[in-house]
């Protein structure tokens, strides 16, 4: 009987998807054992390559366009299956997104993400994944409302201006004309952050330096929170900025969970049910996982750690390739895969490595395959 391996990369940021990934993978799997069956099941948790990961499980990809995170319009789309809809941030108002790579902290917003959203609702859709990762914008989620129909005025009754610097001019939020399919939809928001809004953890502190802010625009923008925090909670009529995920994408998670009743979620379990694993690692010999870098915030809920998780539930031995493993060896063994192989063991110069990542992908899991699936007939 030939062995089952399931092969379930997240992307390697800067040289291949998740998808290139796992083809990768499997040639190489192949080509040390050619009996081996391979099923590809590439995966995301909630940030970039979440959309792929939606169409390669069979998703239709319907494209639109919406402003990004600087107002440009941009080419964009949301996977649709039946009356579902997976939208990624981080494709629409996310670092990727940025005009010519240039950092907007104050004036990014999330505009755009509602937008899609919205035709995802125009569409007919009315059970929503939105995954929340790499977001350009600390807006507190504003943006994100004005793009579903809310509206947002200042002390003139004037509309404010898009992007979290000027939250602290907020003086009105009006949801009475928000779109109307809202009504009947839910919403899930696929993040993997813990923060609140505001403070010393919040999304501002904790995040904002990543999107290219100042230290005087981290405490500016915080403010900023606290006082659209407060705008929001007296609109609604309950206070959300100290719930946990609450400060996930720049305050998109509070805006989603306290005016439109949204329900957060880990990316990494979303995903894994959006592609379903589990009959991917029912009868399975093996599990292969991996992304760019293995390290402590691997261990606390990203994409390889949830599949590991995943694949002990079905007594699957889970092993990983990843570009780089800054792990000790006591947090390797904690982690417990079977097998950790990292490319830079391979070709330690990064940037050779990102270049021949394919090839060493290939290579790594040959060496896998030859050690732990040797086919029944070799000597």
């Amino acid at each position: 009987m030939s062995r089952h391996i399931v092969v379930a990369p997240d992307k390697f940021k800067g040289s291949l998807t998740a998808a290139e990934a796992a083809a990768a993978i499997s040639r190489g799997l192949r080509q040390s054992n050619p009996k081996l069956t391979v099923s590809e099941c590439p995966i995301a948790d909630g940030g970039e390559g979440t959309l792929a990961a939606a169409v390669a499980a069979g998703y239709e990809c319907v494209t639109v366009s919406a402003p990004g995170p600087t107002g440009s319009p941009v080419p964009t789309a949301y996977a649709r299956r039946g009356r579902s809809a997976v939208v990624e941030m981080a494709d629409i108002s996310g670092l990727l997104r940025l005009d010519g790579g240039v950092h907007a902290p104050m004036t990014a917003t999330s505009r755009g993400l509602g937008v899609v959203v919205g035709k995802a609702l125009d569409d007919g859709c009315r059970h929503i994944i939105v995954g929340i990762g790499g977001s350009a914008c600390t807006d507190g989620g504003a943006g994100f409302l004005q793009g579903l129909g809310a509206h947002l005025e200042d002390g003139q009754g004037q509309p404010l201006p898009d992007g979290g610097g000027a939250l602290r001019q907020a003086a009105a939020l009006n949801v009475a004309e928000l779109h109307p399919g809202l009504k009947d939809a839910t919403l899930v928001i696929a993040g993997d952050v813990d923060n609140p809004l505001c403070g010393p953890s919040g999304a501002a502190v904790v995040y904002a330096p990543q999107k290219g802010a100042s230290a005087e625009q981290v405490v500016e923008l915080d403010r900023a929170l606290e006082h659209w925090s407060n705008i929001v909670a007296a609109t609604i009529g309950r206070d959300l900025r100290d719930a946990t995920g609450a400060g996930a994408a720049g305050g998109v998670g509070f805006a989603a969970m306290a005016v439109l009743g949204a329900t957060m979620r880990t990316g990494i379990d979303v995903v894994l049910e959006l592609v379903g694993i589990d009959d991917h690692l029912r009868g399975a010999s093996a599990v292969i996982t991996g992304e760019g870098c293995l390290d402590s915030q691997s261990l606390r809920g990203k994409a390889p750690l949830g599949i590991r998780l995943r694949a002990s539930e079905h007594a699957v031995p889970a092993f990983a390739i990843v570009g780089t493993n800054t792990l000790t060896p006591e947090e390797t063994a904690a982690s417990q895969f079977t097998a950790v192989y990292s490319l830079s063991d391979r070709e330690p110069d990064v940037r050779k490595a990102m270049t021949r990542a394919t090839d060493l992908l290939g290579s790594a899991a040959a060496d896998l395959a030859s050690r732990f699936f040797v086919p029944a007939n070799r000597c």
